[in-house]
Parts: structure tokens; C-alpha cells; sequence
């Protein structure tokens, strides 16, 4: 019999709708019920393509005595911490402050006015029954002291907290950024730190940016290495594109098999702006690999990207993804079949679980052609498996960040397509998401989903809609990324030049969450910092400058005392430093000189500069072309800083001296 999850939008909570568990959704009601009926508030948070959260619902959630027991001394709340991120994150700070660690499913114990008491992460079934018993037991016995508890936690985390005013760091607080990180860089395996390695997909760009300011090649060496490790590791899907969440391991050998959205639009941008950096073959296939991918594995039917792909199929995790060197020879003969293991690593004893092993391309093959024909054949070999399951809800931020890498790689790499992919994207989410100005976190089928959207949604997207002006000059994109920018100033600011999570009018939790640093994606205050500078640059608006200066306030601590936090935060300080730039390329659409200098500007420009792009007739409302008519009535490009502009020029070549002139 069906829970109270059975009419939810987020497929993760669908997964739940027949555990024999009394499920509520979080909400008022199930807060209600738990002082009618004087019990404590069990919150269970994960996510659909989370591997131990599945490993928790087989072993308790879909187990009836542990049920029974979870129903009779507790209302159960079950949350999406992809479709409810603030209840997630005020309720993790609480777990990583009582236990000292963090991790998904996490499992809370809230007193009915929803103060923790008591955290943990993933229990096996038998430690997790002896909780349940030890916790109805303590309410019941040591009720006072339980509710204490939940309040000394709740005035923890709830007092003042100052992220520190001021404005962004200069050029030798990034370099020194750059030193320490290469302290934690292994020159080994490329990567920061060890197992288990996560893409830092927002460090690469800082480093890139770096060293286009210092031109040193430190940081182009470290991303070079670490985007080439990852590239040709199993993290990297040898056959079907797209990078896995992360490596288990320090040598990018095995991946963490869920494939996140938000990772390979982030990395989509990472190798494109490798490949422009360097002109790196490899950057440039995975970055269309990835693309690729993108679009076949994780479209919607809408025009947007779904969620995730599980980590498990057929009731293991990665299966769908490994390989026995019998599996080869049943696929491929044996001729192909010793040349596809010796080149993808594929092993007796295996490099995973139970003689399996994973695809890694150490080396590019001696025979393309025939790697090519291989490749094909196991991909279609492949396709006779079951594959994982699909979190198909889209995300706002997610899709902002698919629609800037798209964007980007479509025009950097002359895939037009792949331009109009991020068109189609960011106009599901405008049309589906947003209400009367405002966002919603989610939808799923063309329909939106309950939950607010939160500052991630807005900055993200604003930057996915800036990007695609900058490759196709719309001013309605531009215009609506200043709607929401000004959604930002106006709903999520704090009192110190920052910005909190969630806007002012959401719904209140009993800490306002406000994270200032990068995670799996860049923190919510940072991307608005990036969206917000980039817009100035375009509109010539001081308001939102300064709004993203003194946004960038935590990076100059964050940078010496923990760089791998900051990375785009960092990356927005540099674009800072530059100016930033802004181009204005204008002439009639279709010339081919017209074309040509807009891809000089978007290939030589420092990241981060303000491009736009025109006919040269008419500003169509953006101020940067405004006073920017044709020279001689052909194409041309006028270089600014703070909309001071030099001389247009008319050719590529004149165009990129006055880049590097302007780069300092």
C-alpha cells in the first residue's frame, strides 16, 4: 500500500512510495502529527542515484519489522536533498558538528519542533534497529535531556556569524592560492589530495585563468595533468562519454559509478576551456564526448537534462559499466578481443568487485581505426545490458551550468548544435521554472515542483542565459538574466555584502543557511558573483559590480586557508582582475567577418569577459552597444574596460593585440 510519497514530484521520494514505512513528505503536516502524537521526527535525506542510500532502503526501509518499528515510535520524514538543498544543508551542518563527518542517506532525529538530537549517515540493519529502540527509549525515559540536546544544537548553529565584509583578493593572494595548492597536487596522478578524488571542476578553471593573467605554467601543468588523468582513468566512461561522480581511489583507477548532471556540465566547461587554452586533442574529444552524452543519456523530452543515472544496475553497483576478459571475447572474437584488454586495462583478476574490471585508456591506441570499430562494438554490446536507472527531474542550477558549458562549447568548437541544445534547455526552464519572476527548484515532466528555488537556481542559471548571449547576442537573454540578478540583491542579500541560500521569503528553518564555499558545484555566492560581474560588464551597472565585488569578501581567507574551496570564487577574482573586459562585435549577421571576429573575441578574450554581440543599426537594449555603429559599414569589434572603449578594429588579428594590450 502506497505512502504519502506516491503524489511526490521527485523521483528519489517515488522510489519510497511502496516501502512499508509511513512516509511523510517534508511539510507541516508531518510535524503536526509528530506532537499529536508526542514522538520524535525520524528525516532520512538522499538522493535517487545515491548507492548507500539504495543499500539502506533494501535493508531497512523495505524490511517490515523495521518498519514497524520505525512507524511506532517516530513520524519518518523522507527528502530529496537535490529538490530541498536548505533543509539538507541545515540539517548536514548539524550531523558534521555532532559526528565530525557528513555523507547521504543521513538520518536525524528532530524533537516535533524540528531541533536535532541525534545524527548519523548510513546504519546497517541490525545497528539501526538498536538506534531506533535506544532513541524511542530515551524519549521516553530521558525526555528532558533529549530536548536539551536538540536545543544546545539549535543555539550552536543559530548564533551570529560573520563571513566578512570587504572586496575580492588581488593578484597576490591568487598566486599564493596557486603555491597551495600545488603543495597538495599529486604530481603522481594528477588531482588534489587522495582517495577518494573528486574532479575539481571549479579549480581548473581558476588555474586557467591564472595562467592566462600570469602566463606561468604551474597552474596550466597542474590542470593539464589532472584533466588528463581523470580523461583517461575509469572515472571517464571509455565507451559512452560522461565522467562519474568520483574515484574511489587516488589513481582515478575506479569510479563511484552515478553520473551527475552538475559534474559533467562543469567538466564540459573545464575541457573546453582547456582545449582553447592549448589546443589539446584530447580536451577537445572529451569535451564533445561529454557533450554528447549529455544530450543522448540525460536529455528530457522537454528540452532539458535530467538529474543523475544510479550508480547500480541489476542490483550491483556499476555493472552496466565493467568487463571480464570473457565478456570481451563473447563481444568482440579473440583477436579483438586481447588487443581491447591490453589497451582498456581489462584484466584476469580484475581491477574491481569479483574479477571485473574498468575501462581506462592509458594511452592513445596505435590503430584508431580499429579502436574506433572495438569501441562501437562494446558500446553495442553494452546496450543489451540494463541500464541504470534515470533521475529524470531537472534542476534549475544544473541546467543553468549545462546551458553555459553547452553554450561555450558549442561556439568555441563549431558545433552549432550544440548551441541550439543549450537554447532549447534554458527555455524549458524559463518557461516551466519560472512564475511571476520567481524560480521553482525543480520540475518533472514539463511541470514544475514544489520546493522554492534557492541561490544557486537563480545565479546558475543567470549564468547559463549570459553565456548564451555572449554566443548568440539575444537581448532577451540578457535582459532576463538581469531579472534575476536583481532577484538576488533584492531576496537572498544579507546585511554584510553577501548573500544568504535561500531568499528571504522562504520558508524559515531553524538556521538560514548561507555556505559560502564550492561543493560539488560552485556555492551559490560565488556563481551569483560571476553572473553579476559579467552583467555589469554588458549593462555598465555599478550596482551589480559592486554587488559582486564585495560578494567575493570570503575568497581572500578561503584562498590561503582552504583553496580547494574557493576554486570559483578564485576564478571570478581573476576575471576581476582583468577588468573585466568587455567586446562589443558588431556587424551584419551571416558576413563571415562578422562571424570571425566574434570567435576571436570568445577564443582570445581572458574567461570571464563581458562579449556581445550586435548588427551594428541598433543596441536592442543592451548598453554595451550602445555608440558602437559599423566602421566603413562592415563588421567590427570595440575592446572596453568600464565601458571606456579603444578604437575599433576590424580584423581578428587587430582585435587580439588589443586583447592582450587589455590583459595587461
Amino acid at each position: 500500500m502506497a505512502n504519502r510519497l506516491a503524489e511526490a514530484t521527485s523521483p528519489y521520494l517515488l522510489q519510497h512510495a511502496g516501502n512499508p514505512v509511513d512516509w511523510y513528505p517534508w511539510g507541516d503536516a508531518a510535524f503536526a502529527e509528530a506532537r499529536r502524537r508526542d514522538v520524535p521526527v525520524l528525516l532520512s535525506v538522499g538522493y535517487a542515484a545515491c548507492h548507500w542510500c539504495h543499500v539502506m532502503a533494501h535493508e531497512s526501509f523495505e524490511d517490515p519489522a523495521t518498519a514497524r518499528m520505525m512507524n511506532a515510535g517516530f513520524v519518518n520524514v523522507k527528502v530529496d536533498r537535490e529538490e530541498r538543498p536548505d533543509v539538507d544543508a541545515v540539517y548536514m551542518e548539524a550531523t558534521q558538528a555532532m559526528t565530525g563527518q557528513g555523507g547521504w542517506p543521513m538520518t536525524v532525529f528532530l524533537t516535533p519542533d524540528g531541533a536535532p538530537f541525534y545524527c548519523g549517515t548510513y546504519f546497517p540493519r541490525e545497528h539501526f534497529q538498536r538506534l531506533l529502540q535506544g532513541v524511542a527509549r530515551a524519549w521516553d525515559e530521558e525526555r528532558e535531556g533529549v530536548v536539551e540536546q536538540g536545543r544546545r544544537v539549535v543555539e550552536a548553529l543559530s548564533g551570529p556569524r560573520s563571513l566578512g565584509r570587504g572586496g575580492a583578493p588581488g593578484a597576490d593572494a591568487l598566486d599564493a592560492a596557486v603555491e597551495a595548492l600545488a603543495a597538495d597536487f599529486d604530481t603522481a596522478n594528477g588531482g588534489f589530495g587522495g582517495a577518494p578524488k573528486f574532479p575539481p571542476s571549479m579549480l581548473l578553471s581558476f588555474l586557467l585563468a591564472n595562467h592566462a593573467r600570469t602566463g606561468r605554467d604551474l597552474p596550466l601543468s597542474m590542470a593539464a595533468r589532472t584533466a588528463e588523468a581523470m580523461a583517461r582513468g575509469g572515472m571517464y566512461d571509455q565507451l559512452g562519454g560522461g565522467f562519474a561522480r568520483y574515484s574511489v581511489d587516488a589513481g582515478w583507477v575506479v569510479p563511484h559509478f552515478e553520473k551527475m548532471l552538475y559534474d559533467n556540465a562543469l567538466l564540459l566547461r573545464a575541457y573546453t576551456r582547456l582545449w582553447r587554452a592549448t589546443g589539446d586533442p584530447l580536451a577537445r574529444r572529451v569535451a564533445l564526448e561529454t557533450a554528447e552524452w549529455m544530450i543522448a543519456d540525460l536529455g528530457t523530452d522537454e528540452g532539458g537534462f535530467a538529474s543523475a543515472l544510479d550508480a547500480d544496475s541489476e542490483g550491483e553497483e556499476g555493472r552496466y559499466y565493467v568487463w571480464t576478459p570473457a565478456e570481451l571475447r563473447e563481444a568482440l572474437g579473440e583477436d579483438d578481443a586481447a588487443w581491447a584488454a591490453d589497451l582498456f586495462g581489462v584484466t584476469d583478476d580484475g581491477t574491481f568487485e569479483h574479477g571485473f574490471s574498468v575501462l581506462r585508456l592509458p594511452a592513445d591506441p596505435d590503430d584508431p581505426e580499429r579502436h574506433a570499430r572495438v569501441r562501437a562494438a562494446l558500446l553495442a554490446a553494452r546496450g543489451h545490458r540494463v541500464r541504470p536507472a534515470r533521475d529524470d527531474k531537472v534542476v534549475a542550477a544544473w541546467n543553468g551550468l549545462a546551458v553555459a558549458g553547452l553554450a561555450e562549447a558549442g561556439a568555441l568548437l563549431e558545433r552549432p548544435d550544440l548551441v541550439a541544445r543549450a537554447e532549447a534547455a534554458a527555455d524549458l526552464v524559463v518557461g516551466v521554472h519560472l512564475r511571476e519572476g520567481r524560480l521553482a527548484r525543480t520540475s518533472r515532466d514539463g511541470a514544475a515542483g514544489p520546493s522554492a528555488g534557492v541561490l544557486e537556481d537563480y545565479a546558475d542559471l543567470a549564468e547559463g542565459l549570459l553565456a548564451l548571449h555572449a554566443v548568440t547576442g539575444d537581448p532577451g537573454r540578457l535582459e532576463l538574466a538581469g531579472r534575476l540578478l536583481d532577484t538576488v540583491l533584492d531576496r537572498f542579500a544579507d546585511d554584510e555584502g553577501g548573500f544568504y541560500d535561500t531568499a528571504d521569503d522562504s520558508e524559515a528553518l531553524f538556521n538560514r543557511p548561507q555556505d559560502p564555499t564550492d561543493g560539488a558545484t560552485p556555492s551559490g555566492r560565488f556563481a551569483a558573483a560571476g553572473a553579476l560581474l559579467t552583467y555589469a560588464g554588458l549593462t555598465g551597472s555599478e550596482r551589480h559590480r559592486r554587488a559582486a565585488d564585495e560578494a567575493l569578501a570570503p575568497v581572500g581567507l578561503l584562498a590561503a586557508k582552504a583553496p580547494r574551496a574557493a576554486g570559483w570564487g578564485m576564478a571570478v577574482a581573476e576575471t576581476l582582475l582583468s577588468g573585466p573586459l568587455e567586446i562589443a562585435v558588431v556587424g551584419p549577421a551571416g558576413d563571415p567577418a562578422t562571424a570571425e571576429l566574434h570567435r576571436t573575441a570568445l577564443m582570445a578574450a581572458p574567461l570571464g569577459t563581458a562579449v556581445t554581440l550586435g548588427d551594428g543599426t541598433d543596441d536592442r537594449g543592451v548598453p554595451l552597444l550602445t555608440g558602437r555603429p559599423l566602421v566603413d559599414g562592415g563588421p567590427a569589434a570595440y575592446v572596453c574596460q568600464g565601458f571606456a572603449c579603444r578604437l575599433p578594429v576590424t580584423t581578428p588579428a587587430d582585435l587580439r593585440e588589443q586583447i592582450a594590450v587589455g590583459r595587461g
